[in-house]
């Protein structure tokens, strides 16, 4: 029998994970599935949202979101669901006692050298990303940036599409 075969995720230590948002689809479920790993887990969640937009316009990490999408040109409608979505999840993870922390990283460097920069400092054993991010505006999170992410993390990664 393969090492492979008898890996069984329970028996690992996991009390921090983080996932990256970033308006796509594919975030979105990395961060459903990261809820339901949090509660599994008894597990801390991080949820960051990473771009460059000046400290000044003081926005939040929904209105960031939204904003992208907008610029994305993407119609009101799913604007709207969007900003559901977002409080629905912030929503879910108070409901299953999740202690969830979001929090929007405005920065000048890379996306994935932010993101691995805040799991190292926040001691995250898990990080959680969509296959693919934004394709627009803020190019967020790209698959690149994932496959970034996988090959450089200190911790292991979970990509989900």
């Amino acid at each position: 029998m393969s090492n492979y075969a008898s890996f069984n995720l329970t028996n690992q230590k996991i009390s921090n994970i983080l996932v990256a948002i970033d308006g796509s689809e594919h975030s979105f479920k990395a961060a459903e599935y990261a809820i339901d790993l949090a509660k599994s887990f008894g597990a801390h969640l991080y949820a960051v949202t990473v771009t460059y937009i000046p400290a000044s316009e003081n926005l939040s990490q929904k209105d960031v979101i939204n904003k992208s999408l907008i610029e994305d040109n993407i119609d009101n409608n799913d604007r709207k669901d969007a900003g559901k979505w977002f409080e629905s999840f912030t929503q879910n993870a108070k409901e299953n006692d999740i202690q969830l922390k979001t929090e929007l990283i405005n920065s000048a460097r890379s996306v994935d050298y932010v993101i691995l920069e805040y799991a190292e400092r926040q001691k995250i054993d898990l990080i959680m990303v969509g296959t693919r991010g934004r394709t627009g505006f803020k190019k967020l999170l790209l698959g690149s940036i994932a496959s970034s992410i996988v090959t450089y993390a200190h911790c292991p990664v979970m990509v989900v599409k």
